[in-house]
């Protein structure tokens, strides 16, 4: 069961199969929404891209691309730019980074996830969904490890098992989703703070 009491972020990762499986989560959710939702998909590089259009056809939250500075605000589901590792500062804001690819991806889902786990602790809640790499897996543990609260997609309901199996493997999560069930939940969850 998910419960977002003391919740002020939510961050989701997911590659193969990741757009289908990120907007499944999203739909069901308000638009006053209260946590503030990152999501970090594995891109193309250097092609014109729809994917925020794409997500905002599903969800009534607004969703943009983090910009380098920006505030992280409730009510928006802010994507991992194509090309860049997306770092959170300790004043909350973004930042855009260019370093070496992590397990063949920028952006790369662990280091988002490394950065949520140092700067939010147990007050951030971590998703990890479909995919063909182990990508998050090991951030997604250090989130664990910093008091957060971590689910993973059932391998089950995956399109690509790989990337929720790894994080199990390794005992990253404290409870397995259905994809059908994850937005449902937030959304009830969401309800109970509000």
């Amino acid at each position: 069961m998910i419960d977002l009491t003391g919740i002020e972020l939510i961050v989701i990762g997911g590659s193969a199969g990741g757009i289908k499986a990120i907007t499944e989560v999203l739909k069901p959710l308000p638009k006053d929404f209260p946590v503030p939702i990152v999501i970090v998909l594995h891109r193309l590089k250097n092609v014109p891209s729809t994917l925020q259009s794409v997500i905002q056809y599903h969800t009534l939250l607004l969703v943009k691309e983090a910009d380098e500075k920006e505030t992280i605000k409730p009510r928006c589901a802010y994507i991992a730019p194509a090309n860049y590792h997306l770092l959170i500062e300790k004043d909350k804001t973004f930042a855009l980074d260019y370093s070496e690819v992590v397990k063949y991806s920028r952006p790369s889902i662990d280091i988002t996830f490394e950065c949520v786990a140092n700067v939010y602790g147990n007050k951030a809640l971590g998703i990890l969904l479909t995919g063909a790499n182990s990508d998050g897996a090991s951030g997604l543990l250090l989130m664990k490890l910093k008091g957060a609260k971590c689910y993973a997609q059932d391998p089950k309901s995956a399109e690509v098992s790989t990337m929720p199996q790894s994080a199990i493997d390794i005992g990253a999560t404290d409870e397995l989703i259905a994809l059908n069930r994850i937005g449902l939940l937030l959304k009830q969850a969401a309800l109970k703070i509000s």
